[in-house]
């Protein structure tokens, strides 16, 4: 087995390319459909293929060895990202569904295998996740804004980092388990089943799928209300102040008022809020192994809290002054990485460690759940608020 140290800094690298093509597409959002249309459009697309194969890969994701699981991560994010540069919205859109498919898969993935290399794994997974956050956000924001590369050839830039997967073959390799481990089923044995009529052993193997089906419920159960709802309520709070409030967050960009000298366009303000939630995301998701924090419904209700002070300012324009409005979405950043790995450390220390693998990949559901249904509120939300500023005088949110 590898040293801890080692461990860590492959486990950072898989969670910073798993998660920078996400960031990334949310990033440029306001570039693949414009002022017309909601953001949420794009976090919809991004998150629902990510949110069926989390869904769905508890009954079936042990049939698929990790060796070939990374192959088909590195052909989906590397496609899918030269799609998503071609710039034609229904080109985007199918490139967006590719690189979201390999997202989804490689979290259930690389969360499971944490459970063979344990606290170092995880550290470094959580965060490198983080890390993919800042890294996105802000090469995304420095390429466009700042050194004004065309957005299509930005885009097609981050197409070669999924080729780091490929350091998954210089780890120890680690099979998936079988069926009759996974399960705790005793299946049947070879001579068994060749003496059984075709309608007795048809019979027995619908018995095996729907206990497999009836255990992993049961399971999937058992995890809902010490780590599923905390989670999901922190990222549907935090996704919906990125893509259904955050655009609307915005202030007149004349000389008159005090802004960062990188905001030329609206969508600059957009993508500054975005980089500015993810340094707080890395923040937070490195604290692993210096923070512990058991109560996660209280990171629940302080991003409540953060939602409602962002609707708030974007109904009533309460402050006049996007610093402050920085500094929110900074600590709005903290709260959301915060929930993350102390999810998936607390299911470390808590759940037994026959468990512990399902468990891992099972609770990754729930953060796309949570931002899943963000995608669906938000695609109302922005525009009753942008709709509310242009009557009110403030029209920013409907200019480019």
């Amino acid at each position: 087995m590898a040293k801890g140290s080692t461990i860590f800094r492959y486990f950072w690298a898989f969670g910073c390319i798993n998660n920078v093509l996400y960031v990334v597409i949310l990033s440029a959002a306001a570039d693949i459909v414009g002022p017309n249309l909601p953001k949420s459009l794009v976090l919809l697309v991004d998150i629902l293929p990510s949110f069926i194969v989390k869904l769905t890969a508890p009954f079936f994701i042990h049939r698929i060895p990790y060796r070939s699981r990374i192959a088909i991560l590195v052909v989906l994010s590397c496609v899918g990202m030269i799609l998503v540069s071609g710039r034609k919205l229904g080109v985007c859109i199918a490139g967006i569904v590719l690189a979201s498919l390999s997202s989804g898969l490689g979290e259930i993935t690389f969360l499971q295998l944490t459970h063979y290399y344990e606290e170092a794994s995880l550290n470094g997974w959580s965060s490198g996740t983080g890390g993919a956050g800042l890294l996105g956000s802000a090469s995304y924001l420095l390429l466009t804004s700042i050194l004004k590369i065309p957005i299509g050839l930005s885009l097609a830039l981050f197409s070669i980092l999924p080729l780091g997967f490929l350091l998954f073959y210089r780890l120890e390799r680690v099979e998936s388990l079988d069926y009759t481990e996974y399960t705790n089923i005793e299946s049947p044995t070879i001579e068994e089943v060749q003496f059984q009529p075709d309608f007795e052993r048809a019979e027995e193997n619908w018995k095996l799928i729907f206990q497999h089906f009836r255990n992993t419920c049961n399971k999937l159960a058992s995890l809902v209300k010490p780590y599923m709802v905390p989670l999901s309520t922190v990222y549907f709070f935090e996704y919906l102040i990125n893509q259904g409030v955050s655009p609307t967050l915005l202030f007149p960009l004349d000389d008159e008022h005090s802004h960062p000298f990188f905001f030329h366009k609206y969508r600059d303000i957009y993508v500054t809020y975005g980089t500015l939630y993810q340094l707080g995301v890395f923040i937070s998701r490195s604290s692993g192994s210096f923070v512990r924090i058991r109560r996660l419904y209280l990171l629940s209700v302080l991003q409540g809290v953060n939602l409602a002070l962002t609707v708030t300012q974007s109904w009533f324009y309460v402050s006049h002054s996007v610093w402050p409005i920085m500094l929110l979405i900074f600590y709005e950043g903290l709260l959301g990485g915060a929930s993350y790995v102390n999810t998936f450390m607390n299911i470390i220390d808590e759940v037994n460690p026959s468990e512990r693998e399902f468990s891992l990949g099972a609770v990754s559901i729930s953060d796309s759940f949570g931002t899943l249904l963000a995608a669906f509120a938000g695609i109302a939300l922005e525009p009753k608020l942008c709709g509310h500023q242009v009557a009110t005088g403030r029209p920013w949110c409907a200019v480019e």
